[in-house]
């Protein structure tokens, strides 16, 4: 029998907002209504996985670590050789005039992508794409709402080696995060914790992973995993604020034995776990080193960062 997946929440859970039924969407250049934001079936995002992409936050008027994220775009587009048509002032205005279009000043969410455009003929070869490249931007009123902590089970998917599928590339192509959440969900789980190829705890289906043992705050080397720039902000956080914090490989024994664990994503932040594998990491709820992090990431953010 299926367990009952419910009760399940996602590190992406936020709050219903009728307003984001009138959206206005960024689609190569044009803004359009929600309605009437789409793409050709023969985009290569659609077809094949060709693509990367980028989600940021607004808060207060300001597109939270900007530069971060442009940088990783542009390296990312870079690495699959695709052009994406504008520069870096070109995509801070088409979010600035997104932004403006829809009155949104706080709490909003981007997802901002760009594929290889549309394809001659539906197969792989890139030249095969004749016109593009795609550029889609979402911006939605997004405000994180997590009833509880996290649960997450092991899975069988791993993060890979660099030479199949570089994990640190932020593409298109998700379908072994998808399948490593299905997996999770099937077990009664929220979402997914994914090992390395050497067998060491390594991130989630989709966010970073830490835990917290006797004051240390523990990542993966980010070898095998997306090296999230909110990861990055907290390991920097921890080194200015005297929290001792360490890139290393861990095994499951290690995790279990936690005192804190949690998850960081562009979204959620800091996302506290309850639960690895039915084993509850602490008191099941946030803890006071997380809740410390939490505190100073909001100073961050505050501060104009």
């Amino acid at each position: 029998m299926s367990p009952d997946i419910s009760s399940h929440v996602t590190t992406h859970q936020a709050q219903e907002d009728a307003r984001n039924e009138r959206l206005l969407i960024h689609v190569n250049g044009r803004t359009v209504p929600k309605a009437e934001a789409t793409v050709s079936v023969y985009d290569s995002g659609f077809m094949l996985g060709d693509g990367v992409w980028e989600g940021l936050r607004l808060y207060d008027g300001r597109w939270a670590f900007l530069d971060d994220h442009l940088d990783r775009l542009f390296e990312a587009a870079k690495a699959i050789d695709l052009d994406i048509g504008l520069d870096r002032a070109g995509v801070v205005r088409a979010l600035e005039d997104l932004r403006a279009a829809n009155g949104m000043e706080t709490d909003a969410h981007a997802r901002l992508m760009v594929t290889r455009g549309v394809k001659q003929r539906p197969f792989q070869h890139p030249s095969l794409s004749r016109s593009g490249p795609t550029v889609v931007i979402i911006l939605e009123h997004s405000r994180p709402s997590l009833p509880r902590p996290i649960r997450l089970a092991t899975v069988p998917h791993i993060r890979g080696l660099p030479m199949t599928q570089d994990p640190k590339l932020n593409s298109h192509s998700k379908l072994n995060c998808i399948l490593a959440c299905i997996a999770a969900e099937k077990a009664g789980a929220d979402e997914a914790l994914m090992l390395d190829v050497h067998g060491f705890v390594n991130t989630t289906n989709a966010c970073n992973f830490f835990i917290v043992r006797k004051g240390q705050v523990w990542t993966s080397t980010g070898d095998y995993c997306m090296n999230g720039i909110t990861r990055q902000k907290v390991i920097d956080l921890c080194r200015a604020n005297d929290i001792p914090v360490f890139e290393k490989n861990f095994s499951l024994v290690e995790t279990y034995g936690a005192d804190e664990a949690f998850l960081t994503g562009t979204f959620g932040a800091q996302t506290p776990v309850a639960e690895i594998d039915g084993r509850v990491i602490g008191t099941g709820r946030m803890g006071p080193v997380t809740e410390r992090i939490r505190a100073l990431y909001k100073a961050l953010i505050a501060g104009g960062a």
